[in-house]
């Protein structure tokens, strides 16, 4: 052996590509910040980051109407249209690993959710920046359980 040390693989390593992730926060994300306010708009009230069962805190719940609401990044969850399909570089593996690990979180969650009584409704990053309005929207009927939302 030439004295090198292979790297431990459970920690990550930090690149200079991954500077701007380091810190992010998990709540209070502008994508989620940009729905509530659309929501509240449209007439809606909710409680933010309750926790209903253990280990499981929607971004917002609907009490009146028991739907649980997430706001997904699409890196971090698995967007099918933004999600990298191949993750490259030293990290790559554990890119894959988290990925997998959050989707099978959110199943999890999902579950417990419905078996609590309440209905999930899981918005993604993308939709909210390409028109917040229409995801508000969606929320709405979601939660009213109406076809043609109008206010």
């Amino acid at each position: 052996m030439n004295g090198a040390v292979a790297p431990d693989s459970r920690k990550w390593e930090a690149t200079d590509k991954g500077v701007h992730l380091r810190g992010r926060r998990t709540r209070n994300t502008w994508p989620e910040i940009a729905l509530r306010r659309a929501v509240y708009g449209l007439g809606l009230r909710f409680r933010l980051h309750p926790q209903i069962v253990p280990r499981c805190t929607p971004d917002f719940v609907l009490p009146r109407w028991r739907l649980a609401v997430f706001v997904d990044g699409c890196l971090w969850h698995g967007c099918p249209d933004h999600s990298p399909a191949e993750f490259r570089g030293p990290n790559a593996g554990r890119w894959r690993q988290k990925i997998e690990t959050n989707q099978a979180r959110d199943r999890r969650n999902d579950s417990l959710l419905e078996e609590a009584g309440w209905r999930v409704l899981r918005v993604w990053e993308c939709e909210i920046k390409r028109d917040v309005q229409v995801a508000a929207e969606r929320v709405a009927r979601e939660a009213r359980g109406a076809e043609n939302f109008s206010g």
